[in-house]
């Protein structure tokens, strides 16, 4: 053979190897192979159900103690951290002119009662004028019938008896008047006294001040807080969980607390109650949970990891999570096919703890599922079922 055609002809194998090749890359390795996946079957599982909340120890009951009415404060006798028992002074107003309020106030309710004692001595006159008017008037009537008397002087007498009687209904209603007076002065007087004892901040529990929130001689207003007060005994965590897996949250549930002081050590707990009103903003629903053994130094403010313990479902048909997708605004999973993958609406239920998910409607026990690809499927891909992706 001529060397011009040799030539010719090796070129023309490195040129049909160099097609070759090409070919082969672009079926099996480029854009127009078959998509890698990993492949699941449905089967029944034991779905350990958790959720998971970040919380933050808060007191339950807070008392915020303040007057009643606008004041300066005299004096604060507690401090932050401070230990208290119920009905203990914490604080006190200045009485401004409380105290000559209530002396004047004692001193109406001492006049109402000389009042009252003058108003019933001027009724038992009356009823004494009365008796004897109608005596007098009684006799001369008696006289008159045997015509030892005028009519007018009969006449007179009546109209005596009937003055009397008048008076004398005078004098009652004046006693009740000044009974009323009396009642008035010393309700007015109990005000009085009841508005300087205000002045007097107590505790009204067995607690611990987390707050001095005013110093003496601080101008407050009626109902802001001078000292804040809380019962330790009440303490737990409001945790929040987000609204789409907030699904079977309810009291009673158990819970492990792991607090930011206390990283290595979980705590048990319960939910105490849920909470009606969610927050709309962050799309999150609110549990209290309490701890079953209060740890000590436990600080309002503090935040906590919380898992929340679900009750499991028994012999779920389960897949793992991965494999769920959204196509076509419909959710479901994508099955192999006759080396295809084609794209099957599901319903599921209730999700595990370790990625499994459970399915209502739409697989049965032993069908395959795609859990990962090496790309985005389509429908009718051609697919290449492998053990794992790289």
């Amino acid at each position: 053979m001529k060397a011009p055609a040799k030539r010719t002809a090796i070129l023309s194998i490195l040129g049909a190897l160099f097609i070759a090749g090409f070919g082969w890359i672009v079926a099996t390795q480029g854009p127009l192979a078959p998509v890698a996946v990993t492949l699941a079957q449905a089967k029944e599982a034991r779905l350990e159900r958790r959720l998971f909340g970040i919380a933050t120890v808060e007191a339950r009951r807070s008392h915020a103690i303040g007057p009643t009415q606008a004041g300066r404060v005299a004096r604060v006798l507690v401090d932050q951290g401070d230990t208290v028992k119920a009905g203990q002074l914490l604080a006190e107003m200045e009485p401004v002119d409380l105290d000559a309020r209530f002396a004047a106030g004692a001193a109406a309710a001492a006049g109402a009662a000389q009042r009252v004692t003058s108003a019933e001595a001027a009724l038992a006159e009356a009823n004494s004028r009365a008796l004897l008017a109608k005596n007098s008037a009684d006799r001369y009537a008696d006289l008159r019938k045997k015509n030892f008397v005028s009519q007018e002087a009969a006449d007179a007498k009546a109209h005596e008896a009937a003055a009397a009687l008048a008076a004398r209904q005078a004098a009652s209603a004046a006693l009740a008047a000044a009974k009323d007076d009396v009642r008035r002065a010393q309700s007015e007087a109990a005000g009085a006294g009841q508005n300087r004892a205000n002045l007097r901040l107590v505790s009204p529990v067995n607690g611990i001040v987390t707050a001095r929130l005013a110093e003496p001689g601080s101008t407050v207003v009626a109902g802001q807080a001078v000292v804040q007060v809380i019962d330790p005994t009440s303490l737990w965590l409001r945790v929040r969980i987000d609204q789409g897996r907030s699904n079977g949250l309810a009291a009673g549930l158990p819970t492990e607390v792991i607090l930011r002081s206390r990283p290595d050590e979980k705590l048990p707990g319960r939910v105490e109650r849920v909470d009606w009103v969610g927050d709309a903003v962050t799309e999150e629903r609110i549990a209290n949970v309490v701890l079953d053994s209060v740890p000590d130094g436990l600080s309002i403010g503090e935040l906590a990891e919380v898992t929340l313990y679900l009750p499991a479902v028994d012999k779920a048909l389960a897949i793992p999570a991965a494999a769920l997708q959204r196509h076509g605004g419909r959710s479901g999973v994508w099955q192999p096919e006759n080396g295809r993958a084609s794209f099957k609406p599901i319903t599921v239920g209730a999700s595990s703890a370790d990625g499994l998910v459970e399915i209502r409607r739409g697989l049965a026990a032993g069908d395959a599922v795609i859990v990962h690809s090496s790309r985005l499927l389509a429908d009718n891909a051609r697919i290449r079922p492998v053990e794992s992706l790289k």
